[in-house]
């Protein structure tokens, strides 16, 4: 069955024919993979291109469009699910990525009538398309317009194999299912017309990089050209924590109560207004939004603070973890994560990028717990830079991860490192850098045109 696309209305302010420093107002396209570690870091640059005057379309999945409308961009829906639990702990192996490879080569065939179809009618001056993702590249391809890559992650040269970090450990190159996985792209690219370049993400690359990661975290950072632009997290910058009252300025405040006894499924914290229960140090626990359901994790993260000084915030994510649980520990399925991080003292986290930029930006420590080779490698980098420690995730016992989080909070030097890239991190950039370069990216590309054309 092939694919229709739903296209939401255009919400942002009329482009000028010419803005501010001469660069012409453009049309973005931009096809991220439908996950939120992909969607997420490219919302601020999304808006900040159309608070610039540009217009942008943005391709996703229906549960993405509501954050995506709330940037301005026209969304267009289309019926695409990034599985990548496949990917995670022991289950990672070769014939597991195949067959989600193989997944996402179906979903390509079956939607890329309707992607293209949205755009038919209204080309875009410029697609931008995830660096994992099959097919924005292709999309670029078929509409005959400039593409630029955006990379949720670190990325790979001669220097540094993204790859060999990625691929289990059980995948041979002359696999057999690999090679069918092949033969379909390059199918499906004689089909529609597009150079088999298009459908091979991790080989082909493009002018353009916008990598939402500092060159300083990257391996090999400084071993990659101007193609890549190195521009931080895209997040909106830290809300300061207000002052709060000393202890002697009035009565105690009340303990926090007791959580109740949980259902299967904890509800959701508040998307706005949550507020710290006590003014105990606050731990913020959580897995991340993919590979979360591990109630075997979970509960040795309850033993190790259950009763203890600590204030635990536990996202739970699709994990069921019956309660009751003790007072020092509230429970969600979800919670706000940005709002959370300004009150903690540590993040027990997965260490995806994302929430990896999170934690740095708020200058707070990182105890890594990672569900796959990426999420890993992260923890890796974030102890290696001194700013925080990185466990195995299936060795970690109770009194393992309340040592590391002990050990992370009393560390001068992680702390004086945290404050640096804090600062760092808020000079980088971000959204407005990568706004500029695709600006001058486009404006390069009209002026030599116009020089050909001459």
């Amino acid at each position: 069955m092939v694919a229709a696309s739903h296209r939401q209305p255009y919400d942002g302010p009329e482009p000028d024919a010419c803005l501010i420093g001469g660069s012409m107002a453009r049309h973005f396209a931009f096809v991220p993979l439908a996950a939120h570690g992909h969607v997420n870091p490219t919302l601020a640059l999304a808006g900040e291109l159309v608070s610039r005057g540009h217009r942008v379309t943005y391709a996703t999945s229906a549960d993405h469009a509501p954050a995506v409308a709330r940037t301005g961009a026209a969304v267009v829906e289309l019926p695409w699910k990034a599985e990548l639990s496949a990917m995670a702990g022991s289950g990672y192996t070769a014939g597991n990525m195949l067959a989600m490879m193989a997944a996402g080569v179906t979903e390509l065939t079956e939607t890329f009538d309707a992607l293209v179809a949205a755009f038919s009618e209204d080309r875009p001056d410029c697609v931008c398309f995830d660096i994992m993702g099959l097919p924005g590249r292709a999309l670029a391809d078929r509409l005959g317009v400039p593409g630029v890559a955006l990379a949720p992650n670190m990325v790979g040269n001669a220097h540094f194999s993204l790859q060999s970090v990625m691929w289990p450990a059980d995948l041979s190159p002359s696999d057999p299912r690999l090679a069918a996985i092949g033969r379909a792209l390059a199918s499906f690219a004689a089909e529609q017309g597009i150079s088999p370049a298009s459908v091979q993400p991790l080989s082909a690359r493009v002018p353009l990089h916008l990598v939402f990661v500092p060159r300083a975290f990257q391996i090999a950072g400084d071993t990659f050209g101007p193609e890549f632009r190195f521009l931080g997290p895209s997040l909106p910058p830290p809300v300061p924590t207000p002052p709060r009252a000393p202890a002697s300025a009035g009565p105690a405040a009340p303990a926090a109560p007791a959580t109740p006894a949980a259902p299967a499924a904890p509800a959701a914290a508040p998307a706005a207004g949550w507020r710290p229960r006590t003014h105990d140090r606050i731990v913020l626990i959580s897995l991340g939004t993919v590979f979360n359901d591990r109630p075997d994790l979970l509960r040795i993260c309850l033993d190790a603070f259950a009763d203890s000084p600590w204030h635990v915030v536990l996202a739970t994510g699709r994990s069921a973890v019956p309660g009751p649980f003790p007072a020092n520990i509230e429970v969600h399925r979800h919670v706000p994560q940005l709002e959370v991080l300004r009150h903690a003292s540590v993040f027990v986290s997965h260490t995806g990028m994302g929430s990896t930029m999170e934690a740095l930006l708020h200058g707070v420590p990182l105890v890594s717990v990672p569900q796959t080779p990426e999420q890993a490698l992260n923890g890796r980098r974030a102890a290696e830079l001194g700013l925080g420690l990185a466990l195995e995730t299936e060795k970690m016992t109770a009194d393992m991860l309340r040592d590391a989080v002990e050990d992370v909070v009393a560390d001068a030097g992680i702390a004086a490192n945290l404050r640096r890239w804090r600062d760092m991190l808020g000079a980088a950039g971000g959204a407005q850098a990568g706004a500029v370069a695709l600006e001058e990216f486009l404006d390069l590309r009209t002026t030599a045109n116009r020089k050909v054309t001459r």
